[in-house]
């Protein structure tokens, strides 16, 4: 939308200029094209309705100016209506003051005469703007009129307030750098959604993205890269475009985006990266690491060893730099990082080594520990406070540090325990750069799998805490991470319409019945895509996707065929014969393929469906498994690991593939009968720079009808250029075997060693089907 920091009598000759002549178009607005999200607390809709036209009064109290400003722009620019004032009593338009209603609470009630918002401070009166914005026709958001238009808009009744006070989006600048216009348009979407947090990530060691005016370097050399990696990270051998590549924002920029965040209830969050992650930074200031010597910008993906050394000439650096952008940033907080930080310069560092030994430190991590705390006090001292992500923890938490958990829920959980502030924004539910669908033609992503409904049934809250200590639960965010995302279409399409999802996690609060809600909040946001068209907004739209699942019942294999939203009509093959109705599960007896769409009013919408099914002796028979796969990787359930269906060879986060984190796996197969058994396959994903590993060793034990045990070796086999591992176990060739029950015992690889991607932390096993023949 067009900046609405303009003069009512600006807005009155654009106005009159614009409808010299014309005739008022009047627009009807149904209650079945209504479609707000956030979903409110309480919505009624009553009979009648409101007729907006260029009669329509309007009073807004001082302290609303805001939300006054940008109502009056919006209805200019959208629908050529400019609202003239009135008094308090007589104003057809009323947003007045009511400290009876909770922070950021609003009450919208639209009558046949009057439109009446109240609020509880100037946070509420812009949200309830928002929704008034979301009742009206969605052409307005083209903010392109030509003719004035009179908006009928149905009668209702409202009552709002946000479920969490921390309600946020994340963006990465560093690995991909995005001019300040985007970065509007992306806090513009964050305020339609009531997303009142943006955490902008602007300093990383594939660039630095901020002037700071005392350490040129950092933008005149720091903010640009010599090259960038082509493709995915996992790709051997890697490629490179041999391409400079940066850019930075003035803090003249800085400054004007601020503003415009703050015009939009957006508080800006910057996120200057520390210890880790500060390869850029030394690149343009050798001194401030551990070993002096001279470092390129990185020009791939990962965690590297560059790290800031913990002296007196980092901190000073680091508090210098603190200090100009404490200036830019009016917010209360700072994010200071802290994660993936690789401690194996400090370990070989004579300064860090007697930092620690001076300071009683137990080893690396206190030294963390150490140097969070020596930032956070000056954070402190001037009157700020600091987030980090979870690694803070590690040694010790920094006393008025609040935690982002990202590593799961774990960490928040444990900071929760310790009375700080917890914002949750897990990798298993928050990564927006992760895969939302599993269709090969999806562009390329980091990995993972995270589903529009997985982000929906997201609760930031754990079960594992008490109700006082839930209180620490600040709120969640959605996180954007740009190592795969260049264009501004593409980060359009990994947010949208995920961040629909969050929003709606953070304001509305998780529905206890996810299959019931789900379905009701996809009938918001299939009109609600609409919208988004009239803004430009390039979505990502999986409504039509269908989802297709093998499903066993006595002994025979189904098939089950849907989508997302209700009332459309699927058609579908297999093996290439006559098309059919889908009319509910069909039987696989046969190795099949399947190949379907979705239609829609006789339409065909959404990419074709293709699904091939191997038939063999494993689909009828039952898994147990002895841990479960990770809640971030585990859609398909157990049973995807013997559903005749093949994970993706290029990505691990579909719901075919099963992750399990450190975890010693054991899997047990009973068939219903005696059955003759050959050989059992399995396939492993390999991806180390993701920090998953196949396994070094597998056990198969063959428990036989006598009771015998049979025990076989394994033939691994691994594709160059790929991450698939097979591992095959070929039985006796001399006598059939026969058997009721078979065992696989599969070692975790352990922890990921020292110079990989990831060192320290514990490995990641990914398995897919299991074939037995």
């Amino acid at each position: 939308m067009k900046q609405f920091r303009l003069s009512i009598i600006t807005l009155a000759i654009f106005s009159s200029l614009l409808l010299n002549g014309c005739d008022a178009e009047k627009i009807v607005v149904t209650r079945e094209e209504i479609a707000i999200i956030p979903k409110p607390q309480s919505f009624q809709l009553n009979d009648g309705s409101f007729l907006l036209d260029k009669n329509t009064t309007l009073y807004s109290e001082p302290e609303f100016a805001v939300a006054e400003d940008f109502l009056r722009a919006y209805l200019t620019y959208g629908a050529g209506i400019s609202l003239p004032s009135a008094s308090h009593i007589e104003a057809d338009i009323l947003i007045s003051l009511d400290t009876t209603l909770p922070a950021e609470g609003y009450t919208l009630e639209i009558s046949g005469d009057k439109i009446l918002l109240k609020a509880s401070d100037a946070g509420g009166a812009f949200y309830g703007v928002q929704i008034l914005r979301q009742l009206l026709p969605v052409q307005l958001e083209k903010q392109t009129a030509k003719i004035q238009r009179a908006i009928q808009i149905p009668q209702l009744n409202i009552t709002d307030a946000p479920k969490f006070a921390y309600r946020g989006m994340h963006f990465d600048v560093s690995r991909h750098f995005f001019p300040k216009e985007f970065i509007k348009k992306y806090i513009e979407s964050l305020a339609l959604l009531k997303m009142n947090y943006f955490h902008w990530h602007l300093t990383d060691d594939q660039g630095w993205r901020i002037e700071i005016k005392k350490y040129p370097k950092l933008t005149s050399h720091a903010a640009f890269r010599e090259e960038t990696l082509i493709g995915h990270y996992n790709a051997t051998p890697q490629e490179f475009d041999e391409k400079r590549y940066g850019g930075f924002y003035k803090q003249e920029e800085i400054a004007e985006i601020v503003a415009f965040a703050s015009k939009y209830n957006v508080t800006i969050i910057p996120e200057i990266e520390m210890p880790g992650h500060a390869q850029a930074a030394i690149s343009a200031y050798p001194e401030l690491g551990c070993t002096g010597e001279s470092v390129p910008v990185a020009t791939k993906w990962g965690v590297f060893e560059e790290i800031f050394c913990p002296k007196e000439e980092t901190f000073t650096f680091l508090k210098d730099v603190l200090t100009e952008v404490m200036v830019l940033f009016p917010g209360e907080y700072i994010h200071i990082g802290g994660d993936e930080a690789p401690k194996t310069r400090w370990e070989n560092c004579e300064h860090c080594q007697k930092l620690i030994k001076d300071n009683n430190l137990k080893d690396e991590q206190g030294l963390q520990s150490y140097f969070i705390k020596e930032i956070e006090a000056f954070v402190n001292s001037k009157g700020k406070k600091i987030i980090g992500w979870d690694e803070i923890l590690e040694g010790g938490l920094a006393p008025n540090a609040t935690v982002m958990s990202w590593r799961g829920l774990d960490g928040g959980i444990a900071a929760a325990k310790e009375k700080h502030k917890v914002i949750m924004t897990p990798t298993s539910h928050a990564y927006f750069d992760y895969y939302q669908a599993d269709n090969a033609d999806e562009p390329l992503a980091i990995g993972g799998f995270l589903p529009l409904k997985k982000v929906y049934g997201f609760n930031p809250i754990p079960k594992e805490l008490s109700e006082e200590e839930a209180q620490f639960i600040w709120g969640a965010q959605g996180n954007i991470w740009t190592e795969y995302i260049q264009t501004e279409e593409q980060v359009d399409y990994m947010a949208f319409p995920r961040m629909l999802a969050m929003s709606e996690v953070v304001w509305s609060g998780t529905s206890e019945n996810l299959e019931k809600a789900y379905p009701e909040f996809l009938s918001r946001v299939e009109p609600f895509l609409e919208r988004l068209k009239a803004m430009k907004v390039n979505y990502a739209n999986h409504l039509y996707e269908i989802d297709g699942r093998v499903r066993k019942e006595k002994g025979a294999i189904y098939f089950n065929l849907s989508t997302p939203t209700e009332g459309k009509e699927i058609k579908y093959s297999i093996n290439h014969s006559e098309i059919q109705t889908y009319n509910g599960a069909f039987a696989i007896t046969i190795d099949s393929e399947i190949t379907a769409n979705v239609y829609k009013n006789g339409e065909k919408v959404g990419r074709d469906f293709r699904e091939e099914i191997k038939f063999h002796k494993g689909l009828s028979a039952t898994i147990i498994l002895n841990v479960p796969p990770h809640p971030a990787y585990s859609s398909g359930g157990k049973e995807a690991l013997l559903n005749g269906i093949s994970g993706s060879d290029s990505r691990y986060g579909d719901k075919e593939w099963l992750g399990f984190w450190g975890d010693d796996l054991e899997i047990t197969i009973d068939f219903e009968k005696e059955t003759e058994i050959n050989s059992v396959s399995l396939r492993f994903y390999n991806a180390n720079g993701q920090w998953i590993y196949a396994p070094e060793k597998i056990d198969l034990l063959v428990i036989q009808v006598e009771g015998h045990l049979l025990p076989s070796t394994a033939l691994f086999q691994k594709t160059d250029n790929s991450n698939i591992v097979d591992v095959i176990f070929e039985l006796s060739e001399k006598e059939k075997i026969f058997s009721k029950q078979i065992k696989l015992t599969i070692p975790s690889f352990g922890t990921i060693p020292e110079g990989k991607q990831g060192a320290g932390n514990k490995a990641w096993t990914f398995i897919d089907e299991i074939i037995i023949e």
